[in-house]
């Protein structure tokens, strides 16, 4: 439902638009926000039934972060791989997506679910991806000159 809405936003912005890493920059930080949010919704399950608005809230959160990953990263391979190779690397693009999804369902395996244990499951996930979001911030300048005219 959000993706008309965000190709919108980007053609409306027009050269006002943020570059691709800082899209990349706040698609981290919307999708770690949406794990923080996460955390005291664990803590209430100890308590009992919840309500699911929590769902909704995550949801949009990470639909909202998504957005600015997805479509902005394969529109990004697209214009900065070798002509030649632009299929190879949008294959590389899938198949890291598709490892990361197999590493999550494998280490699911060992889990044992409890309200102190979700916490810190989803907190530390909220952390490595605010981390890695204020990583890329600072990285952001350089990466844009590496980029070129690229946006």
């Amino acid at each position: 439902m959000l993706a008309p809405i965000f190709s919108l936003l980007w053609v409306r912005m027009g050269k006002r638009q943020p570059s691709s890493p800082v899209k990349f920059t706040l698609g981290l930080l919307f999708i770690g926000l949406a794990y923080l949010l996460l955390v005291p919704a664990a803590a209430l399950t100890a308590y009992g039934k919840i309500s699911p608005l929590w769902l909704v809230g995550l949801y949009f959160l990470e639909v909202v972060g998504e957005m600015c990953l997805s479509p902005v990263g394969l529109s990004t391979v697209t214009k900065l791989a070798p002509l030649k190779l632009v299929a190879i690397m949008m294959g590389v693009w899938f198949l890291a997506a598709s490892l990361g999804s197999k590493l999550a369902g494998y280490l699911s395996g060992f889990f044992a679910p409890n309200a102190s244990t979700l916490m810190k499951l989803y907190g530390g996930i909220a952390v490595g991806l605010l981390i890695s979001c204020g990583i890329l911030a600072l990285l952001t300048p350089k990466v844009k000159r590496l980029m070129g005219t690229v946006r």
